[in-house]
């Protein structure tokens, strides 16, 4: 199986434009963008009172880039993905490369939620999240909300709004505002690991 080789995809990234597939086993890469793009500000963010809770207790331990690989196969692995192997070997690379980053969280030594994506100087683009136990995907994504904060990352590109997406503070914004956030983000030096 070919890759997307890793030129390609952070091209497309810087171009605003994002891959995907049409199912786990489809071999054939597509890029879109989007109109309106979802973003969440890095100041709007916020979680449920009940993920406050779950995250005050600590009953959970989380990681960065621990196991990249196992959190993209368990984003995929539902009835319906864009997510395909192609893309998962892919990505895989750039992980390797420094580029994609997990957020892991674990019950015990169980993989239970995370969230993953693409960095670029001051600018991410998340791809995916999932949970094997219920607000463990939420949990992952306020831990990358505060890696993202505290490295002083400009722009979190959500690619779609959903009112998912909406409860943690996504918003929409025109294809001319995106393109304005991308260019300042892609100017200002920021690194999720390291």
């Amino acid at each position: 199986m070919s890759i997307v080789s890793p030129e390609v995809l952070l091209s497309g990234y810087m171009q605003g434009i994002f891959p995907m597939a049409r199912s786990r086993h489809d071999t054939e890469v597509n890029w879109f963008t989007a109109g309106r793009r979802g973003v969440i500000p890095m100041d709007r963010f916020h979680v449920s009172g009940k993920v406050q809770r779950i995250i005050r207790r600590k009953a959970y331990r989380w990681a960065i880039n621990s196991d990249f690989t196992g959190v993209m196969e368990a984003c995929a692995d539902r009835e319906s993905t864009w997510i395909s192997d192609r893309l998962i070997a892919s990505f895989a690379i750039l992980h390797q490369l420094g580029y994609a980053h997990s957020v892991e969280v674990y019950r015990e030594k169980r993989l239970v939620g995370g969230v993953y994506g693409v960095s670029l100087q001051s600018a991410f683009f998340a791809e995916s999240m999932f949970h094997r136990e219920s607000e463990m995907g939420k949990v992952a994504l306020y831990h990358c909300f505060e890696r993202l904060k505290e490295r002083g990352f400009y722009l979190w590109d959500t690619q779609f709004y959903t009112p998912h997406l909406g409860q943690f503070g996504c918003v929409e914004i025109d294809s001319a505002e995106y393109d304005y956030q991308l260019e300042e983000a892609l100017k200002r030096p920021a690194k999720f690991d390291g």
